[in-house]
C-alpha cells in the first residue's frame, strides 16, 4: 500500500464555508492516521474513510485551530455509534486530555478511556503501526509544537505543523518525497518568529532537498496561489497548493 495523504482542511487561522482548518489523512502500511484536527476535518474525514478504523490521531499543537474536532471523535466514538474496536492512540502534546476534559467541564481524564489512549509527544518521539513509522520533531511556535516525518516502504512525507525557521524543519524534511509546510504569513514582523512565510517554506524545500512542495495553512494576508507561486521562486522543486478533498501519493 503507498504511503498516501489526503487534505481534509487547510484553513488558517478559522473555517469558512466548505474550508476545514488543518487535518490530514495519512495512510500507508496497513495504518490510516488523521493528522492534525482543525474544526471541520472531522466531516471531511468521514469522506474518506470510517473513523473508527482509524490507526491512531496525531495532533501538532494545541491550537484550536489544529486540534478542537478531537471533540468531535469524542462524541461520535462515544455516543454516535462510531465506537473503535479500541482505544485510539492519540498522540499528542501532554496537556491535550486535560484541555479536553476541562471543555466538557470534567475534572478528571478517565471518562475519556474508552474512545482516546493519549500519549505524549516529544522531540524525537518514534512509534510504529504496522509499516508506517511517525517521527516527531521540535519546531518553533508560541507553543509545544511538533513537526511530523512518516516513513512507509521507502517513501518519507513530512509535515511542518505551525513552525517559525528551525533547524529542525530541514531536519525533519530532509530528502522527503513530499513536504508539507505551512507558509501562513506575508511577512515576519519583528521579534516575531512563529510561522513560516512563502519563502521560508521554498528555503526549508530547498534546503532539506525534497521531491516536492505542498504550502498549506495559507493566512489570510495571502491566497493560496500567491503563496505557492512565492515558494516555487525559492524552492526550486516542483510546488503545489494543499487543496481539499485532494490526495497525494509520495
Amino acid at each position: 500500500m503507498p504511503l498516501t495523504l489526503t487534505v481534509l482542511g487547510t484553513a488558517s487561522p478559522h473555517p469558512g464555508p466548505g474550508w476545514p482548518c488543518s487535518g490530514y489523512l495519512l495512510a500507508g502500511g496497513g495504518a490510516e492516521v488523521w493528522v492534525d484536527a482543525g474544526p471541520g476535518t472531522f466531516a471531511a474525514l468521514q469522506q474518506h474513510t470510517d473513523p473508527a478504523r482509524l490507526t491512531a490521531i496525531w495532533i501538532s499543537h494545541l491550537h484550536a485551530d489544529h486540534s478542537t474536532d478531537l471533540l468531535s471523535a469524542a462524541y461520535a466514538f462515544a455516543h454516535g455509534g462510531m465506537a473503535p474496536a479500541a482505544p485510539v492512540p492519540v498522540y499528542a502534546p501532554q496537556d491535550c486530555a486535560r484541555r479536553l476534559a476541562g471543555f466538557l467541564g470534567r475534572a478528571d481524564v478517565d471518562f475519556l478511556k474508552d474512545v482516546f489512549d493519549f500519549r505524549a509527544l516529544y522531540d524525537g518521539h518514534d512509534v510504529r503501526h504496522w509499516n508506517l513509522r511517525l517521527t516527531a520533531r521540535a519546531v518553533a511556535h508560541d507553543t509545544e509544537a511538533y513537526g511530523l516525518r512518516a516513513e512507509c516502504q521507502g517513501s518519507v512525507l513530512a509535515y511542518s505543523g505551525d513552525s517559525g525557521p528551525c533547524p529542525a524543519l530541514a531536519e525533519l524534511a530532509l530528502r522527503a518525497d513530499l513536504f508539507l509546510c505551512e507558509a501562513d504569513i506575508d511577512t515576519h514582523r519583528e521579534g516575531e518568529q512563529v510561522h513560516l512565510t512563502p519563502e521560508d517554506a521554498g528555503r526549508v524545500a530547498h534546503q532539506a532537498r525534497v521531491r516536492r512542495l505542498l504550502v498549506t495553512h495559507v493566512g489570510p494576508t495571502l491566497t493560496r496561489e500567491t503563496a505557492t507561486a512565492r515558494a516555487a521562486a525559492v524552492s526550486g522543486r516542483p510546488t503545489a497548493a494543499a487543496v481539499e478533498g485532494e490526495t497525494h501519493t509520495c
